[in-house]
């Protein structure tokens, strides 16, 4: 796999972990750094891990995988998002802080799309390790940039960036599971 096209696959396993920083950044009152390094840390471990469980699962059986991962795709990222919709603060409130539970539940749901993949990956010759390495780190810059842009954009805009982060992970969860469907 060339390196255009490693940065290529990285960069699309990330855009759901930025679009759902975006959203979790509306929620934060404040965002600190180290807040903000937590968050990419959390989101990039974990779209970084599941390709290697993929791959690990997919030389081993396949099948088994590709069987339920859209189910939980879609249980945790419609429940994640309609959590985010439901608990979206009113326009003047003061939005809650982050909890790692609940980073870490968004991070999970963004990136089992990642274990498909790198189920696939396991039918070519990659080096998973470097397709890995590649995908955590851009996936922990841009949620880090994404909590940031949230929260700019949760000052101006509140109640609606939270519910447009949430309606992201509803309907990319939706996607995954149609997606899945009618293959």
């Amino acid at each position: 796999m060339s390196p255009i096209a490693i940065g290529l696959l990285a960069v699309s396993m990330s855009v759901d972990a930025f679009i759902a920083a975006l959203g979790r950044g509306a929620m934060a009152s404040r965002i600190s750094p180290a807040l903000a390094l937590r968050t990419g840390a959390v989101f990039g471990a974990v779209e970084a891990l599941t390709p290697l469980i993929g791959w690990t699962a997919g030389m081993a059986a396949a099948r088994f995988i590709t069987a339920i991962d859209h189910w939980i795709a879609f249980g945790l990222l419609a429940g994640v998002g309609l959590r985010m919709i439901l608990q979206s603060p009113p326009r003047d409130a003061a939005a809650p802080g982050l909890t790692l539970w609940a980073t870490l539940l968004t991070a999970v749901g963004t990136s089992i799309d990642a274990m498909a993949v790198g189920v696939s990956l396991a039918l070519l010759p990659v080096n998973i390790l470097t397709v890995a390495a590649a995908i955590g780190l851009t996936t922990a810059m841009m949620s880090t940039t994404g909590l940031y842009l949230g929260r700019v954009l949760g000052h101006r805009i509140g109640r609606m960036a939270e519910t447009a982060g949430g309606l992201a992970l509803v309907a990319l969860g939706t996607m995954i599971l149609i997606d899945h469907l009618s293959a």
